[in-house]
C-alpha cells in the first residue's frame, strides 16, 4: 500500500477531493479526512470537544461505515486542537489504532509513508485551518490517486512551508495553542470551490 495525502485550503476542496476517490473505488476505510473544525459548516457550531473524543474509545466512530463523510466526528488532536475528523489516520493519530512510533499527526503520517517535511507542512496547514485528505492506495493504483487528488488543486507542500517559515515557523508544533482562523479565513475556506 502506498499513502497519498493532500491538503486543501478550502473544506470544500477536500470534500470534493474525497466524493471523487471514492467514487473512483477507493473503500471508505482507505481514506482520511482531517479539517479543522471552524471550516466545517456543518460543525462550526460545535464548541466543546466531548471527552469521549480525546482518548483511545473513539476507534469505532472513525472510517468504515456507508461513506467517509458520513461518519465526521469531533475530535481533539494534539498540536491541532478540535478537528472534524473521519477515517484510519485520524484514529492513529488520537491513538485509537496501532500508535505512531514518532506520536501525533506527523507521528502517524512518517508512519504511513509521507516525507517528514511535507507532513509537518501539512499538519501546520491543518493547524492553520486546511482540510488534509489521505489515502492508503493499492501500489498500481496510487499514481491514478494522486493524479485525481491534484486535480482539486492541493496545496504545495514544499512552496507552503517556505511561506510559513518567512513568517518564523520552523516546524510543527503539537504544543503550540490551537490557531482559531479569523472569520475572513474561516469564510475562505468554507466557500465552494468553482469544481
Amino acid at each position: 500500500m502506498t499513502t497519498v495525502c493532500r491538503v486543501y485550503d478550502s473544506y470544500a476542496q477536500a470534500r470534493a477531493a474525497v466524493d471523487a476517490v471514492q467514487g473512483a473505488g477507493v473503500p471508505a476505510s482507505d481514506v482520511s479526512l482531517v479539517a479543522n473544525k471552524y471550516v466545517s459548516a456543518e460543525h462550526a457550531d460545535v464548541h466543546d470537544v466531548p471527552e469521549a473524543a480525546k482518548g483511545a474509545g473513539i476507534g469505532g466512530a472513525l472510517g468504515g461505515g456507508a461513506g467517509l463523510l458520513a461518519g465526521l466526528g469531533l475530535l481533539a488532536i494534539p498540536g491541532l486542537g478540535p478537528v472534524v475528523a473521519a477515517g484510519w489516520l485520524a484514529a492513529t493519530a488520537v491513538g485509537a489504532a496501532a500508535g505512531a512510533a514518532t506520536g501525533g499527526i506527523v507521528g502517524a503520517l512518517v508512519d504511513a509513508g509521507v516525507d517528514r517535511d511535507h507532513a509537518a507542512v501539512y499538519s501546520e496547514s491543518v493547524r492553520r485551518g486546511g482540510t488534509m485528505v489521505t489515502v492508503r492506495a493499492r501500489d498500481e493504483d496510487a499514481g491514478r490517486i494522486a493524479t485525481l487528488l491534484e486535480s482539486y488543486k492541493p496545496i504545495d507542500p514544499v512552496a507552503r512551508g517556505a511561506e510559513y517559515r518567512k513568517t518564523g515557523w520552523q516546524t510543527f508544533d503539537e504544543k503550540a495553542p490551537p490557531y482559531r482562523p479569523s472569520q475572513a479565513e474561516i469564510d475562505r475556506m468554507r466557500a465552494n470551490w468553482p469544481g
